[in-house]
């Protein structure tokens, strides 16, 4: 941003992409995987002219519009950010059509907290294959932990990682390339398999890694490295503490500091984890600590969230949300339009209206999930402070706008 406006285009096109040895023709943000980071301050205006490039749609609207569809019709949404959903602003309900250019208009109040955030589609019927294909980007509010002089001096890496699937044409043009979990894929760190990344021995380095895979969790752990996060979707953490992996999930935000050790070759990788299937496993980047050593070090504290813990005596109602799912008898063999995911037994409808809060209640949400699979729980405009998962209380506050169920 420059006095106060970040002013912009991003064109969605068709483009090449090389990953991994293979030659792909996907859907991008100005013909590249990722798109471009985008970096605002508190009080700024962000400005998008999005230029929908992609050819016309090939099929008529279907009857059931909760299947997938429309895959070259398009919106953005400015995922965790505390703005406007209406009107031109953050408004995932607009239809973006191929060929035309739309206005997106999104004031960032003044207060608003500074971290890591991201934009993608949200098009019902079309996001899940456009954000496979790579149409993903970061958005970061600048000016968290400016007076914490071990992490403003730190290195910055942005980190997005992607679930790279594909058809043996190297595209995806029917829903089927993603069905189902068994379907082929590997995972990708800023559009490239396995990317290097540098450190000198001893070393600070703070990478923002946002989470845009198509649907699974993935356990990231570094050889003979301890991950160190400082926020979760870009809500600054109040306690630092080394962690040997670190779940994350689809639209999830984990801001770490990484310190090198010996001089040598290692491994981030996703390791084995279970969310009602197997997690993908396997090597994402390899790490090279080489050079002259420097001398830095992790900070000892963290200053306090820039968020109050929500009390007990404030909580003015309470909700319950039960996530299931409609299976068929024999799963292996069914196809995707068999298969549903239910709210309180009730599927999306963009026309009705499910749940009713007053503007400045401050409530208890109890989100149940009884399906077999862990399921993501995300809210927009409003991060919420999760108190326990399975009974179990949470150690600390832990403010976040995306959450695993399981």
């Amino acid at each position: 941003s420059v006095d106060g406006e970040l002013a912009t285009e991003l064109r969605v096109q068709y483009g090449y992409a090389d990953i991994g040895g293979y030659r792909l023709s996907l859907r991008t943000y100005e013909g590249a995987i990722p798109g471009p980071t985008l970096r605002v301050q508190p009080g700024d205006a962000l400005r998008v002219r999005l230029i929908n490039d992609l050819p016309p749609n090939r099929t008529e609207l279907p009857l059931n519009t909760d299947l997938p569809h429309h895959f070259n019709t398009t919106n953005v949404h400015v995922h965790g950010l505390h703005v406007s959903p209406s009107g031109d602003a953050d408004n995932v309900l607009r239809s973006m059509e191929p060929g035309r250019s739309y206005d997106v208009a999104i004031d960032i109040p003044d207060d608003h907290p500074a971290g890591t955030f991201w934009y993608h589609p949200h098009h019902h019927g079309s996001a899940d294959v456009q954000i496979s294909s790579g149409m993903a980007g970061a958005l970061i509010v600048e000016g968290d932990f400016a007076g914490v002089a071990e992490i403003a001096s730190a290195a910055e890496r942005v980190l997005i990682l992607n679930e790279v699937m594909f058809d043996y044409l190297g595209t995806i043009e029917v829903y089927d390339t993603l069905w189902p979990e068994a379907a082929p894929r590997f995972i990708s760190i800023n559009g490239q398999r396995e990317p290097i990344i540098r450190l000198r021995p001893g070393e600070v380095q703070r990478w923002r890694i946002v989470q845009a895979a198509h649907e699974s969790n993935l356990r990231l752990a570094l050889d003979d490295h301890l991950l160190h996060p400082i926020a979760y979707d870009g809500i600054p953490h109040s306690r630092i503490e080394g962690l040997e992996s670190l779940v994350i999930a689809p639209g999830q935000r984990a801001d770490v500091l990484v310190q090198a050790g010996a001089p040598g070759a290692y491994m981030l990788r996703a390791i084995a984890n279970d969310q009602g299937y197997p997690s993908p496993t396997g090597p994402l980047a390899h790490v090279v600590v080489e050079g002259e050593p420097v001398t830095m070090s992790l900070p000892a504290t963290l200053p306090e969230s820039p968020l109050a813990p929500i009390g007990d005596d404030e909580i003015t109602g309470t909700r319950t949300l039960t996530f299931t799912a409609i299976e068929p008898e024999v799963p292996a063999a069914a196809t995707y339009q068999e298969f549903a995911d239910l709210i309180d037994g009730r599927r999306f409808d963009p026309d009705r209206v499910d749940q009713t809060i007053h503007l400045g209640a401050v409530e208890e949400w109890t989100v149940v999930n009884e399906d077999a699979s862990d399921h993501v729980f995300h809210i927009h405009t409003n991060p919420f402070q999760v108190m326990a998962v399975n009974g179990e209380p949470v150690s600390g506050t832990l403010w976040r706008d995306t959450v695993i169920v399981p």
